[in-house]
């Protein structure tokens, strides 16, 4: 165990180079630097940039989160999708309230985002359902996500079953997939700098209008 801590200790982080973060140049909304963001993080050659985490309470208030991919990003929130009847779908629909993170460790940016996961109907979901790869699409069916799996081989069998399905009716959608929408409350940017001297700038909704807040680090 102590090798591991001093392995941990002396791992690098921040290393750099970073890009600037120029406050006075950010945008009115945290879309716009949002998408400003992600594009950097695409030119820099983050992994996944669109991978984020996605944090719910169970109804006795314990957080829950795993890591989803941004499906899109317009003036009115994030989007995601999952089955409604998966333990994260229970979670939204017990209580919406939900937050985003992503991390691009290559050039240093975290953002944070808080608000509320609101579903988008069965026309959209059954677009984004359609538009997922037949494995996904058979696992989906299956409809049986976080439940225990006693053998492996069962999964085989249940996918194979559900891919036969899909070839003879392509266009069979999981009645519990759904599209989610986050309404943000918050949005907050996060650039690291290797001197911990980071910047931290906050958005936060007022009415239709955002606020700009810079923070202490």
């Amino acid at each position: 165990m102590e090798r591991i801590r001093e392995n941990i200790r002396a791992l690098q982080s921040l290393a750099g180079p970073l890009p600037a973060f120029l406050i006075d140049d950010a945008q009115d909304d945290p879309y716009e630097l949002f998408l400003e963001w992600f594009q950097t993080a695409i030119d820099n050659g983050v992994h996944e940039p669109h991978s984020m985490t996605l944090s719910t309470i169970d109804p006795d208030g314990t957080p829950d989160a795993r890591v989803l991919i941004l499906k899109d990003v317009d003036d009115k929130g994030w989007y995601f999708a999952s089955s409604s009847e998966s333990n994260k779908g229970k979670q939204m629909e017990t209580n919406p309230s939900v937050a985003l993170t992503f991390y691009w460790s290559l050039i240093g940016r975290q953002v944070r985002i808080r608000g509320q996961a609101v579903p988008m109907g069965q026309e959209l979901s059954a677009k984004d359902f359609l538009n997922r790869g037949i494995i996904a699409r058979a696992i989906a069916l299956i409809g049986k996500q976080s439940a225990v799996l006693d053998d492996r081989y069962r999964f085989d069998e249940a996918l194979k079953e559900q891919m036969n399905l899909l070839r003879d009716n392509p266009d069979i959608v999981s009645p519990s997939w759904t599209l989610y929408r986050v309404d943000a409350s918050v949005v907050e940017f996060w650039q690291g700098n290797k001197d911990r001297k980071h910047v931290r700038l906050r958005y936060q909704r007022n009415g239709n209008r955002w606020n700009k807040e810079l923070l202490w680090t």
